[in-house]
């Protein structure tokens, strides 16, 4: 009977080990970061040059240059503001109706009205980057 018990545990370590280590075709072998889920597709220079502007321009006040924060604000190149942990829905929401504080002590965020949903996703584009770039995700 304790053989048994060992056959059948080795068996479920064995298939377990299978389903855990194969790669999925999302995550081919060799690669050991997770896929990007903010964009399916690459990034062009004129993009990010582009949210670089509309940063400079509707967010660097508070987040600060390469948005790594200021007295006025958090950085966004933090872990906190990862995709996993902050969607770009979040980004979006943020601007649209602002953002009561809850991550840091900076105050609330106020809505951003004048800034167009198309320039936020150019803006988001370009911080994702600053965040790949720094290893966070």
């Amino acid at each position: 009977m304790n053989q048994k018990i060992i056959f059948a545990a080795v068996v479920v370590a064995a298939t377990a080990a299978v389903f855990l280590l194969a790669p999925s075709p999302s995550n081919p072998p060799g690669s050991q970061k997770p896929p990007n889920k903010t964009s399916s597709s690459p990034v062009s220079k004129a993009t990010l040059l582009k949210g670089g502007v509309l940063f400079f321009q509707n967010c660097m006040v508070c987040h600060g240059k390469g948005a790594m924060g200021s007295d006025n604000g958090p950085p966004l190149v933090h872990r906190t503001y990862e995709p996993n942990h902050h969607a770009d829905s979040a980004f979006y929401l943020a601007v649209a109706r602002g953002v009561r504080q809850h991550h840091w002590k900076f105050g609330d965020m106020m809505p951003l009205p004048k800034v167009k949903r198309e320039d936020v996703a150019h803006i988001i584009r370009y911080v994702r980057d600053l965040q790949k770039n720094a290893g966070i995700f």
